[in-house]
């Protein structure tokens, strides 16, 4: 699909290609013209430079969009790629982030929350204060601290810090094997 800016692109490089051959061929005709007498005269190599400029940057101009192009194609073709490896990579996370919603939802059932007591929970998982989940539930904030409190007393967990790392802990990224080694070594 053609955009605004490849038919500038396009316009341009017609107009700067027509100009450099009227240019080339102006110092054609004007050598003709002149039928010099002497082919080897400052006028005659300064015509001929000219022209040979001029046919040559016309040549290295196209020579150059081409390679520019070619190489536009790849990194289209190398972000095509990558927004595939995107798109599976955002699936595979949705998946497992859906099975972690449903496993803290199967938790929070063993807990008996009440509904909102859980909603209460997940927005302290999501890290959000007691005064800033009042606001999206629109309660009061003392309320949400008691329905944090009846959360921690049905669990058996001691605050905000040990829900989330009842959830959390293991959510840990994979360590590279010197970094256990530098842990271990450190630890014992």
């Amino acid at each position: 699909m053609a955009t605004p800016t490849d038919d500038v692109g396009l316009r341009f490089r017609v107009g700067l290609t027509a100009l450099l051959i009227a240019i080339a061929t102006w110092g054609v005709v004007d050598l003709v013209l002149d039928r010099p007498q002497e082919w080897l005269s400052v006028h005659v190599l300064v015509e001929i430079g000219f022209v040979l400029l001029s046919l040559g940057s016309v040549l290295y101009l196209w020579l150059s969009w081409m390679q520019t192009r070619r190489s536009l194609g790849r990194a289209e073709g190398r972000l095509a790629e990558n927004e595939v490896d995107r798109d599976r990579w955002r699936g595979r996370a949705t998946k497992l982030l859906q099975g972690l919603g449903a496993e803290i939802d199967s938790q929070f059932e063993r807990w008996s929350l009440t509904p909102t007591e859980r909603q209460v929970a997940m927005l302290l998982l999501k890290g959000l204060g007691h005064k800033e989940a009042a606001s999206v539930l629109d309660r009061s904030e003392r309320t949400v601290r008691q329905h944090a409190v009846s959360v921690y007393r049905k669990s058996g967990l001691a605050g905000r810090a040990e829900l989330a790392a009842f959830f959390l802990e293991d959510l840990l990224l994979p360590m590279d094997r010197e970094d256990d080694e530098e842990l271990g070594g450190a630890q014992g």
